[in-house]
């Protein structure tokens, strides 16, 4: 009997190439990636996400394959695989944009830093947005240098009839970006004591903000940080639906 896909496939990969990158600031690439293989792509929606796939230093390219679980190399191998939030996306010039966070030991980070034009590539998406309840009349905000992309979709598309109260985490002054005037939206950018763990600057503007039953809470970053402020609202009693809480990364373990 054929083994059963114990979990629906996700969209496959497409195959394209670096078009340019571009450092936005010490702690933010920009790349650029296009080809054929985009036609038909989902236009991505606001704070959606694509998966992204390079081949592991001395590999050569290779697209990995759905086994059911998850995706793998030919060998047995994970792909060197991660999710970003797609910054653009030129539907008539097949070429798609995202940002990536700039650091040390990352296997895309790393790359990023010296692709250049032509080098291979994979992408595959979109995944489900991340949109603010058109019903609310605020939203609490926060996010790490991870969520910046997608913060930024949220203010250029959330209703003006929504207050939006934001709290962005970075590492360095220096990490800071332009983001969207608005009207209604305040911008806060926290630096993170370099002794506390990642996170830590998210969860003191959730516990501190009052509430009520028109609020949503949007949150993003790094998996245990975000995990802190989900069981925070669990502990208030503010009703799941009306929460948004999405682990983007994790501290990788000794």
């Amino acid at each position: 009997m054929p083994d059963v896909p114990i979990r629906k496939p996700p969209p496959p990969f497409r195959a394209v190439e670096v078009i340019r990158t571009e450092p936005l600031t010490p702690r933010m690439m920009r790349v650029v990636v296009g080809g054929a293989a985009l036609d038909g792509f989902g236009q991505p929606e606001p704070a959606s996400s694509i998966r992204v796939v390079i081949p592991w230093p001395g590999d050569e390219f290779e697209l990995p394959e759905w086994t059911g679980n998850e995706f793998l190399l030919a060998d047995g191998r994970r792909p060197a695989l991660r999710t970003f939030t797609p910054v653009t996306f030129d539907a008539a010039a097949y070429e798609m944009t995202f940002d990536i966070v700039r650091h040390p030991g990352g296997a895309i980070s790393t790359w990023a830093e010296t692709a250049g034009p032509g080098d291979p590539v994979a992408v595959s998406g979109p995944g489900r947005s991340e949109v603010i309840d058109p019903e609310a009349s605020r939203a609490i905000v926060v996010g790490d240098e991870t969520a910046i992309p997608a913060i930024r979709q949220l203010i250029e598309t959330t209703p003006a009839s929504i207050a939006l109260d934001i709290t962005i985490e970075v590492t360095t002054p220096e990490a800071e970006l332009p983001l969207p005037d608005r009207d209604g939206c305040e911008v806060r950018w926290s630096v993170l004591d370099p002794t506390h763990a990642p996170g830590t600057a998210l969860l003191p503007p959730v516990v501190a903000a009052e509430i009520g039953p028109d609020d949503r809470v949007w949150a993003a970053g790094e998996a245990a940080g975000v995990q802190r402020i989900r069981k925070h609202l669990k502990e208030r009693d503010v009703p799941r639906q009306h929460t948004t809480v999405r682990g983007y990364w994790k501290v990788p373990r000794d």
